[in-house]
């Protein structure tokens, strides 16, 4: 799945334009769930995965499991004019069966902040939203940030995963969002080599697949010769805690964010959702790099 240029496609990679707004909605994507629930159409969602707990209205409404294994029975016994679905965080094989059975579904894949908005863009054309302040807010706020003066950026390591480590590259939505806040991510340029012990030793000899390498798998001494100045700690995908700041802090004391003690817990879903959720991340990270 997926296509260039388009916010939303169909399965087959085609621009999706259903012929009228969607009144039943299937979101099995927890960041769409939350921004159509904030552009007042929560009305129109009649299923959600486990996850899509944002805002706490939106759990009133039917789960029909997980972002990975919905029951799909249970999403065509819905009878949705769509589902919504990612291309990183359910499967294809999903989305497929779903077309095949007859389901609209409707893909995205955004992989940078101007991407984001272009979707929470197309989602209120989709849905014939004629204006949300929230999302203007939200552009504005980006648009400050873009003009601020260019100046030292802090380096940041944020881990995705841990035993072994994982981060993120530069083709991915977190990586654009952190140089939006003012952050250089220290693993920019890594990319995923496979095996895995490939991945953690430059040593041994990668072996060629075709598989994503976005998201690189580290050891504790590439990321402390990374030297980074800042290190997040997000509460996902790995449920990373607040007590584990204490923890990174000894095992990564000799770098620069070790000796400064830049090292913070912070909310995933301002990292990872692409949703409305942008603007509050636009509030909350900035102030992280500026202190460094």
């Amino acid at each position: 799945m997926g296509i260039e240029g388009h916010p939303l496609w169909d399965v087959e990679g085609r621009p999706f334009r259903p012929g009228r707004a969607p009144r039943r909605v299937v979101s099995l994507v927890p960041s769409i769930t939350e921004t159509l629930f904030e552009l007042g159409l929560g009305d129109r969602v009649v299923g959600r995965t486990l996850y899509c707990v944002r805002p706490p209205a939106a759990q009133q409404v039917p789960a029909v499991g997980g972002t990975k294994n919905p029951d799909l029975s249970r999403v065509r016994d819905l009878r949705p004019d769509v589902v919504f679905v990612n291309v990183e965080e359910n499967r294809e094989a999903d989305a497929r069966a779903l077309a095949a059975a007859g389901v609209p579904v409707a893909v995205s894949f955004p992989r940078s902040v101007a991407e984001a908005i272009a979707l929470i863009r197309a989602l209120m054309a989709l849905f014939e939203v004629p204006s949300a302040p929230l999302v203007e807010a939200l552009e504005a706020e980006a648009d400050r940030l873009r003009r601020r003066p260019a100046g030292r950026r802090p380096r940041v390591f944020c881990p995705v995963w841990r035993d072994p480590w994982m981060t993120f590259n530069a083709e991915t939505y977190a990586h654009d969002l952190l140089a939006l806040c003012g952050g250089e991510n220290v693993f920019g340029g890594r990319r995923r080599r496979y095996p895995l012990a490939a991945d953690l030793d430059p040593t041994v000899p990668p072996r060629a697949v075709e598989r994503d390498d976005r998201y690189p798998r580290l050891s504790s001494e590439e990321i402390r010769q990374a030297a980074p100045d800042v290190i997040l700690l997000p509460s996902e995908p790995y449920p990373f805690r607040p007590e584990d700041v204490q923890t990174v802090q000894a095992l990564f004391a000799e770098t620069p964010a070790g000796r400064a003690g830049r090292i913070y817990w912070v909310d995933g879903s301002l990292l990872f959702w692409h949703g409305i959720r942008l603007r509050w991340a636009l509030e909350a990270l900035p102030p992280l790099f500026d202190a460094a």
